[in-house]
């Protein structure tokens, strides 16, 4: 009894910090956990890059391991390492993200006596190979549950890695809504009373928050922008966010002659202002599992197009608080987009609607609790 009155300690494990959704819902649970009963550590599978230092959790012990390669004497070297941190801290659970996180360290926890291993896998398996799938079911036995953020990722670690249903919890995403306080925001359908100067020269903005991979579909949000801009030559396409595709995606650009009417911002520190100046906000993508971008979407109130692919219709009530368009269906992304455009009323109570079920369900502190809860059991 006495071992159980001590705060519960969870130690995560990920490849590097950045701003990428996973990554930020992670270090918003390290930052919200009540440390009067959780008392987290951070470990970094690489952790040496710029962004990555700075994003580290400040009340929070952190290693860095510096590996880059899974196999070789640095590999081992940071694996004893790993093994000496775990024995001298003592966790009762390792929450580990993402696959060479995963080869790595689950081993590693299980050598040093960790009593309980998560593995957590949110997306739904687009990048998985057979060699993927082998080394997972290599590593499953040393694994005492996974976690992920939506039934359709429950029903992929089922299949590519023959999980029992038992085995995974689904913690769906939260988002912070202090950081999306619509107090002084205005709405599409307000802007046409004249309460906006930018919107008042017909200016409409879509957004989408996405890095720059394939898998976001940003080259198909692209050629649909060709085909808004045919009927409303006045719109401005935004993407903030970057990635490994810039370059592919800059010479599209230029190949469409989307010239200032598409733009390519990078990354953004600060989604809520970026989200501020958007009209309709637009998730294209060929897969996702609990999507970030669209809870944070629906949290500033914006009226959401996105893709049939993972929760996103679970989240966006079709034809209530957003509109659902097949993946891969670049004149149905446009017809959906050039709606909201041709109707901002309907957009500013599709804007409110998201709102009100994000407020409703996806709450961090709703999220934080339901991992608190998780943890409790887990130890138990």
């Amino acid at each position: 009894m006495g071992s159980r009155m001590q705060p519960i300690r969870v130690s995560y494990l990920i490849d590097d910090l950045s701003r990428a959704g996973t990554e930020s819902q992670l270090l918003a649970l390290i930052r919200s956990l009540d440390r009067t009963r959780f008392e987290p550590s951070l470990v970094l599978l690489n952790g040496g890059g710029e962004l990555s230092r700075s994003l580290e959790p400040a009340d929070c012990l952190v290693l860095r391991l510096g590996v880059t390669r899974l196999v070789g004497v640095k590999a081992v070297s940071a694996a004893r390492r790993l093994w000496s941190f775990w024995r001298a801290t003592k966790p009762d659970i390792a929450q580990i993200y993402f696959n060479d996180s995963s080869y790595f360290g689950v081993p590693v926890a299980k050598l040093a006596g960790v009593r309980r291993v998560v593995r957590v896998r949110n997306n739904l398996g687009y990048w998985q190979t057979r060699k993927h799938c082998w080394l997972g079911r290599v590593i499953r036995p040393a694994v005492d549950a996974y976690l992920t953020n939506s039934e359709l990722g429950r029903d992929a670690i089922r299949t590519t890695e023959r999980v029992r249903a038992e085995r995974v919890t689904v913690i769906e995403n939260g988002v912070d809504l202090e950081r999306y306080d619509r107090t002084g925001w205005v709405t599409l359908s307000e802007s046409d009373s004249g309460t906006d100067s930018r919107r008042e020269s017909a200016t409409r903005k879509v957004g989408c928050v996405a890095n720059l991979r394939a898998v976001k579909n940003i080259d198909g949000l692209m050629r649909a922008a060709k085909l808004v801009l045919g009927r409303f030559p006045g719109v401005v396409f935004e993407v903030a966010g970057e990635g490994e595709q810039r370059a592919a995606l800059e010479s599209l650009h230029r190949e469409l002659g989307l010239g200032e009417r598409f733009v390519l911002r990078g990354a953004t520190a600060d989604v809520p202002a970026f989200l501020r100046a958007v009209d309709v906000a637009v998730l294209p993508s060929h897969s996702e599992g609990m999507s970030n971008a669209v809870l944070e979407y629906m949290a500033a109130g914006r009226a959401v197009v996105a893709t049939d692919v993972g929760a996103n219709a679970r989240l966006i009530d079709h034809g209530v608080s957003g509109l659902i368009v097949p993946p891969k269906d670049e004149p149905a992304l446009a017809s959906a987009i050039g709606k909201l455009i041709e109707d901002p009323h309907l957009a500013s109570r599709f804007g409110r609607e998201a709102r009100r079920r994000v407020e409703r369900d996806h709450s961090r502190e709703a999220m934080v609790a339901r991992f608190e809860a998780f943890y409790r059991r887990l130890v138990q």
